[in-house]
């Protein structure tokens, strides 16, 4: 090319939740039947939309105003629906224009990223989701900036690493927050959630709050919302439908904006994520029209009561058959519907196998294991061995050896097949 086209931190875009696809795509053209435990989709993994959800969905389609565009930052009678829902919590209140609809969260995270200025970080926790640790160190053209969440302590934030390191880096304008959190389902008390808000006031920084899975907890956990929690402090809430309804095909998701009016530099940088949705037209208007009739209905409560149930069962399930293990660090998922396990420091090493006895899987596995991490190199064989495919957790903006793994499965039989496999196999591996 004539000029370099590549933008400045290009490198950093990586999605390991989706890049494994294309191993277990390799395997599964060599004959391997493939368990997808990479990615949290519950239609995926044969969760059915109850029958009076696809009904009111039908009827909202008979309406032509289905098909328009929605207003740039969504249907007036949505947003007031969804702040009178926030005014009805503790806290800041809000109104119909602090509410942005997006196509999904991941438009929302790209553009709350790529608007603030290219010297400005968010720091944000590790392990963390890695669309927002590669939209946000994209943007900066620099690695990601991550406060330590603890395995040792059921996956809390470390807060004197967080502050340490906001004391330490003027660039730090923003703390980022997921809670429940992704990919280690830990719901944080209320008292983190105060304690992280302090450090955002007595440095003078905003927060964004991913709360996608707030209303997704079990084991007697219950999310805090950071409007409880805001104060005075400048704030930025995600929340969407493609967990909780759920619907992650309908690439729906809002944020809820606090104390926009107290800050003007704030103020000028929400408008200008507000410019660009213009620039954008509307995000899609079918969900938009659907929320307000959804949520409102007698139904839904109980209908997330009875899934939150489930996972309960499950996580307490997958606890039992992994916390025996030695070599490894597991803690109980009480939200969203992942389990993290984490490898103790030097149980890892480049010469572990598993046996697989397909050869020309094996010989493929052996190929790609070569040079990679050595939590990625677990990951593989376990793939190749068994089909069943996780996440390493270095794909996760961390530099502890593990994986991910959904709690999604709605087979009770496939679902105790999986973990009772990756313990034995675990064991296997590491000896």
């Amino acid at each position: 090319m004539r000029n370099n086209i590549v933008p400045v931190g290009s490198h950093e875009l990586r999605y390991e939740i989706r890049e494994i696809v294309a191993v277990g795509n390799a395997l599964r053209k060599m004959g391997l039947e493939i368990c997808w435990e990479n990615i949290g989709d519950p239609i995926q993994k044969g969760e059915k939309i109850p029958s009076w959800i696809k009904d009111t969905i039908k009827k909202v389609i008979d309406k032509d105003s289905s098909f328009a565009y929605s207003p740039t930052k969504g249907l007036e009678k949505t947003r007031e629906y969804l702040a009178n829902l926030c005014n009805k919590r503790e806290g800041v209140q809000v109104t119909k224009e602090d509410i942005l609809f997006f196509n999904g969260i991941g438009d929302a995270i790209s553009k709350i990223y790529n608007y603030l200025r290219r010297e400005i970080r968010v720091i944000g926790p590790s392990p963390g989701y890695s669309t927002h640790s590669s939209g946000e160190a994209a943007h900066a053209g620099e690695d990601p900036i991550m406060y330590t969440l603890d395995p040792n302590n059921n996956w809390f934030p470390d807060l004197e690493d967080l502050r340490h390191k906001v004391h330490d880096n003027q660039a730090i304008s923003g703390i980022l927050i997921i809670n429940p959190n992704n990919p280690v389902g830990t719901v944080y008390p209320k008292s983190v959630m105060e304690d992280i808000v302090r450090i955002a006031e007595e440095f003078d920084l905003f927060i964004i709050c991913d709360e996608i899975y707030l209303n997704i907890t079990y084991n007697g956990k219950v999310s805090t919302p950071l409007s409880e929690v805001i104060n005075n402090v400048c704030g930025i809430s995600m929340r969407g439908i493609s967990k909780e309804l759920p619907w992650p095909g309908a690439r729906c998701g809002w944020i809820e904006l606090y104390n926009t009016e107290k800050d003007q530099v704030f103020k000028e940088y929400i408008n200008t994520i507000l410019n660009a949705k213009m620039l954008e037209v509307c995000s899609t208007t079918l969900p938009q029209h659907l929320i307000p009739l959804l949520m409102r209905d007698e139904r839904y409560n109980h209908y997330n009561s009875e899934r939150n149930k489930i996972y309960e069962k499950k996580s307490q399930l997958a606890y039992d058959l992994l916390k025996g293990i030695n070599g490894i660090i597991v803690n109980k998922t009480d939200g969203a519907f992942y389990m993290t396990v984490v490898f103790k420091d030097g149980v890892l090493n480049n010469r572990q196998r598993l046996n697989i006895h397909n050869k020309a899987i094996a010989s493929y596995i052996e190929k790609i294991t070569k040079n990679v991490a050595l939590d990625k190199r677990f990951v593989y064989y376990l793939l190749g061995a068994t089909g069943i495919c996780v996440v390493p957790l270095t794909g996760f903006s961390c530099n502890l050896h593990g994986f991910r793994i959904t709690l999604l499965e709605t087979d009770d039989r496939q679902f105790e097949w999986i973990f009772t496999t990756i313990a034995k196999r675990i064991e296997e591996y590491i000896g």
